[in-house]
């Protein structure tokens, strides 16, 4: 079984506000993380990602460390940004393209990780040195080319993804009310208790093992409610939840990384929220302007037009945000934010803390300890690697976000 490392090119780089807190590779792209997407489609080991040094720590539980040292010849090095579907590969082939773009290469030799440390050297530059003639494997998928895509393309992923992922699956039948034709998959172990109602008219639905849902809840597909998760009344549509979360009111087209807290009341729509976020009660996202334009977002290279027009916030890992808090169209809460306004600005710096802008700077060690107990909640251990990892974090300039 060959190796496989998982690459952030700079423009994944760019991708604030998850970009200071995790590779690429482990954010959640539809119903997967992308690591387990192309591991599974090259049956490979991921043995690895290769970032930007302040991530030499990152430490989550089965994640693979960052490559260090040089890539032995055989190792296969794929892009973090294609989003391969969910299905076995011709993983036979030493250059493989995924919407026309060369998305993993099959390394003929060592290769020292200093031609990647920038993030400039493209996979393009690696299969034209590989210097094969054999045509390249293609791998069905799509590409983020901006983070926003993560959101723009959830709808049309996940259509994909929960047929895929559910006949993997041992799902059993389930007595729940069920309205559409759509499929609806619940896995074995999941809990789904009376007046719930399942409406598959718009996509299929996939409650995982461990999963609660309870009475009074309406859960709209496409949508995928992850492990020990637990929906808590109201409107879930369209939705990627991943594990051991907390969801609670209406909450529509977004992602949800894993654990985090939404216990309460309060409209998130079009967001992606990273890991460890916890929302107070009432926090609001607005995903559409009154003018029913094209939604702006800032990015570390200045403000862009997204080209959508529903886009809320994305929230950072280890985002807090207060009661009652206001956000408006296309947000960043930059990770380890701590904001308790009553509508901050459209951009939040990584680890500001307060309650009005110009936010004071959290307090590192301050921050620690909150995540430290946050963690403690869900029987979860800051561990030192983890803890050294968010220090770096925090002391990278403007939090590297421009």
């Amino acid at each position: 079984m060959p190796s496989l490392f998982l690459y952030d090119d700079a423009v994944a780089r760019a991708f604030a506000p998850f970009a200071l807190t995790r590779p690429v590779s482990e954010l959640r792209a539809g119903a997967d993380l992308i690591r387990r997407r192309w591991a599974r489609a090259l049956s490979a080991d991921v043995a690895g990602f290769i970032a930007p040094p302040h991530l030499a720590d990152f430490d989550e539980p089965d994640a693979p460390h960052m490559a260090t040292g040089a890539l032995p010849a055989g190792s296969i090095v794929a892009n973090a940004r294609a989003v391969v579907a969910l299905a076995v590969a011709d993983a036979s082939a030493d250059v493989w393209t995924c919407a026309g773009r060369v998305a993993a290469v099959r390394l003929r030799e060592d290769l020292p990780l200093e031609r990647l440390a920038d993030g400039s050297a493209t996979l393009d530059d690696l299969a034209n040195a590989s210097g094969t003639d054999a045509p390249p494997g293609e791998i069905s998928g799509r590409w983020l080319d901006a983070v926003w895509d993560l959101v723009g393309q959830l709808d049309a992923q996940l259509r994909e993804d929960i047929p895929a992922l559910a006949a993997t699956l041992d799902c059993a039948p389930d007595e729940t009310t069920v309205i559409g034709a759509g499929a609806t998959y619940v896995e074995r172990g999941a809990t789904i208790e009376p007046y719930v109602v399942l409406d598959t008219t718009a996509g299929p639905i996939l409650v995982r093992a461990g999963a609660t849902v309870q009475s009074f809840t309406r859960v709209i597909g496409p949508c995928y409610i992850g492990e020990r998760s637990t929906v808590v009344a109201d409107r879930i549509s369209g939705c990627s939840i991943g594990e051991v979360c907390k969801i609670h009111g209406e909450m529509s087209a977004s992602i949800v990384l894993g654990y985090t807290n939404k216990g309460h009341d309060g409209f998130v729509g079009h967001s992606y929220l990273g890991r460890w976020v916890n929302l107070g009660a009432g926090t609001i996202t607005s995903n559409l302007k009154n003018t029913y334009g094209t939604v702006a977002l800032w990015t570390p290279d200045g403000v862009r037009d997204t080209k959508l027009q529903f886009l809320g916030t994305l929230f950072g890992d280890h985002v807090k945000t207060g009661i009652g808090l206001r956000l408006t169209t296309g947000t960043v809460l930059g990770a380890g934010a701590n904001v308790y306004d009553r509508m901050p600005p459209k951009y939040v710096p990584a680890f500001a803390w307060g309650g009005g802008a110009p936010y004071d700077r959290y307090d590192v060690d301050k921050f620690l300890a909150v995540a430290e107990r946050a963690m403690a909640r869900r029987h979860v251990a800051l561990s030192d690697r983890a803890r050294a990892q968010l220090r770096a974090a925090s002391q990278v300039p403007n939090g590297g976000e421009g």
